[in-house]
Formats: structure tokens, sequence, C-alpha cells
């Protein structure tokens, strides 16, 4: 009887926030987000996308784009490859006044339970040709992906030209249950040691 009631999923809780950014060329800059997971994955409470405020540079010395914009988001799997990661997308006007990607960064949930905060080095597609360029300018159309989910996704990414532009801080607070009734240990000090390669190897692999 006690195996039955043993526990077929785990949970991983995730909340935090995006809480700012760097975009030393741009200003008055708002962000979306949403979250990519492998196919044992489902989200069971919360948000799985959002799309912030519009935020202006502070104006001191950092002149960081502060949006504290928060996320909270539950997952319910069976295994943990496909560890979610957050693909956020920054957006801002150019010169005539059109919405224009400024950015675009991806990150996984921390691994482990507890407070963590990244920050993410954001990227741009580039126009491949002098003259795409040109007409991109003129015509106020700048190279976005049509899906931003596939910044998540390694397949393809190296025959796309990018320019690396910004960043962006998140923090988490992560919360897992029943892992380790699943047998997966993810406490602190396990995942520094490089010789505990399965979750880690499945992720990457999925």
């Amino acid at each position: 009887m006690a195996a039955a009631a043993a526990p077929t999923v785990f949970l991983l809780m995730v909340n935090g926030q995006i809480e700012s950014a760097q975009f030393p060329a741009f200003d008055d800059l708002y962000c979306k987000y949403c979250f990519v997971y492998g196919h044992d994955w489902a989200p069971t409470t919360g948000l799985e996308e959002g799309i912030s405020q519009i935020t202006s540079k502070n104006r001191d010395a950092q002149q960081a784009l502060v949006w504290n914009f928060p996320i909270d988001i539950t997952f319910k799997s069976t295994n943990p490859s496909g560890w979610p990661q957050i693909v956020v997308s920054v957006y801002g006007p150019d010169l005539f006044g059109n919405d224009v990607v400024r950015g675009y960064g991806a990150v996984h949930v921390p691994f482990t339970p507890g407070s963590h905060r990244r920050t993410i080095p954001m990227f741009v597609p580039e126009s491949t040709s002098k003259l795409q360029k040109i007409t991109s300018w003129l015509m106020g159309r700048h190279p976005e992906f049509t899906d931003p989910k596939v910044v998540a996704q390694g397949e393809g990414r190296e025959v796309i030209t990018v320019r690396s532009q910004g960043f962006v801080t998140i923090s988490f607070n992560v919360v897992t249950k029943d892992m380790k009734k699943l047998g997966y240990d993810v406490s602190p000090s396990d995942m520094q040691n490089p010789s505990v390669v399965s979750l880690t190897d499945g992720i990457h692999n999925h």
C-alpha cells in the first residue's frame, strides 16, 4: 500500500522578478517573458508569459532600467530533462517610433532550491548584408524572431548572425517538492561537484 502512495511527479515552484536591465544605447524599454520546457513538463499554476510596463533609465550613474516585474509559476514533471528556461525579449522605440526588439536572452531556472540572481547577456539578430541593413533602417524594420522561444533552442542558432547588446537581471526563488522521493538530489553541495552530471546532462541533450 505504501508503494502505491509514492509520488509519481515532482514540483518546481518558481517566483521572483525580472529586476532590471542595462542597455546603454536605449531608453523607454519594456520586456516580455515566456517559459520553454521539455515534453515531460507541465505548468500547474501561475503565468507562462507576461509583458511589463515601459520604464525609463534611472538618472544615476548606473542608468539602469528597473522593471521589478514579477514571475510566479509552478511546474510538475516526471523527469528533469527539459528543465524550464525563461526567455526574455526587450523592446523599445526606434527613431521612427516603431517598437523594435532590443535584445533576446534565455537562462535556465536555477536547479537548486533557494534564492538566486542571474544576469543574462542579451543579443539581437543582424542583417547579413549592407543592403539589408540600409533597407531595414530606412523601412524601420529590424530582424527579429517570429517566435522568441527559438532563443532557448540550440539547433540552428549557429547559422544566425547576432550582436551582443545589453544585460537583464532576474531574481529567482526556487522550491522543489518530491524530487528526492523520485531519486533526484539537487542540493547545492552536489551541484557543485562535477561528478554529479546526470541532471544537467539530461537538460542539455534534450
